[in-house]
């Protein structure tokens, strides 16, 4: 039996083009070949301001707009920092901005990341990825990323040594994460050129990636959110037939399985970044599925916790429940601890929270006993899942 747990629902006529990227703001436009580079002064990852005079003293310079959460912008990122190490001995410098305004960014766009691109965010995604080059924000007002004409991310804009600008638009012709997909290396190429005094050879391309979060974009995030919280938060019961089933995962998605109970602190202490996670990659063939532990008269208490956290079905994992025949992703579990153990994983010692990442085909990858690290979990997904978009 389903039970619906009652909310005040927001009537609304969102379809996937109002959610689509809408175009940048009147005016701004990519800077044409010849132009003076634009100044500008931005707070770093380092910590400190930087403008583009900080960089006078290199005959090329490309600046760069890229952020955290696109999958072609992480995709760039190795062949960026091979650029970056390749020319550390020419007098060439690559500045890498990002242009985002974070809160422009549904969170199910985030579903190729661990982090936003908040900059704090940033901070967090330079160490992790070992970035050897500055990395600056603008997106507080994104006067720079206007005046450049960002209008993706990855978007590089090549300079000489004037700072006129020589070369724009991608990176090279790779829409994907491996290097050997590389047919036309254009920003080499540019770089090349200007720093033998050449002209370049292709002075103009088209950029690939994400379109910039402009500001006015936020709009798009509240009818998102919007939508969200409108929507029915359900629990059924489960046997441990049915628990059984869950685990073996016969599907092609990554399943995140959690054992709570109302009483734990802890496990309700967790609940928001749980749902958060569970929206977050809904776009990449993912279920977050918790289970209540609680008494089966409990099924109401249950509901009424996960209703408080609005742990609803996202938009794509609830079209995903519809074919394979299941309607919730919450669950209160009939059954003893011993069941539910012997069905889900068998190393369980009974501990509360404790949660699992499934693997098409049943096989746990990672377990935490206790309250998760939300950062420590989506980077295991984000590993299992991958951060850039691949052909295969």
């Amino acid at each position: 039996m389903k039970r619906i747990i009652p909310i005040i629902k927001v009537l609304l006529c969102t379809t996937v083009g109002s959610l689509a990227a809408p175009p940048p703001p009147e005016g701004v436009e990519p800077l044409e070949i010849g132009a003076t580079a634009p100044d500008f002064t931005l707070p770093g990852v380092d910590g400190n301001d930087h403008s583009l005079s900080e960089y006078s003293n290199a005959d090329v310079l490309a600046i760069l707009f890229t952020c955290n959460h696109c999958p072609s912008a992480q995709g760039a990122e190795s062949r960026i920092k091979s650029i970056v190490e390749d020319y550390s001995d020419k007098s060439f410098q690559l500045v890498a901005i990002s242009p985002n305004d974070p809160e422009s960014v549904r969170l199910n766009e985030l579903g190729y990341s661990v982090y936003g691109d908040t900059l704090e965010d940033m901070k967090r995604h330079a160490e992790d990825n070992d970035f050897n080059f500055p990395y600056l924000y603008d997106g507080e007002t994104q006067e720079t990323s206007k005046a450049y004409g960002a209008l993706a991310t990855p978007h590089i804009f090549i300079f000489d040594k004037e700072r006129t600008l020589r070369y724009a638009g991608r990176v090279d012709d790779s829409r994907y994460g491996n290097p050997s997909t590389i047919e036309s290396h254009d920003a080499r190429n540019a770089i090349d050129a200007l720093l033998a005094g050449k002209e370049v050879p292709v002075e103009e391309t088209r950029a690939h990636g994400c379109t910039t979060k402009w500001a006015y974009k936020r709009d798009l995030v509240t009818k998102y959110n919007e939508e969200f919280e409108a929507k029915e938060v359900t629990i059924e019961p489960l046997s441990p037939a049915e628990a059984k089933e869950l685990r073996s995962n016969a599907t092609d998605k990554l399943r995140l399985i959690n054992f709570w109970a109302t009483w734990c602190g802890p496990c309700v202490g967790e609940m928001p970044h749980l749902v958060e996670i569970g929206r977050q990659f809904e776009t990449r063939g993912f279920d977050m599925i918790t289970i209540s532990t609680d008494a089966p008269g409990a099924i109401d208490k249950a509901g009424t916790i996960l209703s408080r956290f609005h742990a609803a079905l996202p938009r794509l994992t609830e079209a995903s429940l519809e074919e394979e025949g299941r309607t919730t992703n919450n669950y209160l579990f009939e059954g003893s601890t011993d069941e539910l153990a012997e069905a889900i994983d068998p190393e369980w010692q009974g501990t509360l929270p404790h949660t699992i990442l499934v693997a098409p085909g049943g096989e746990i990858i990672h377990r935490v006993s206790g309250e998760i690290d939300p950062v420590e979990i989506k980077t295991v997904i984000v590993d299992q899942l991958g951060r850039f978009y691949s052909p295969n």
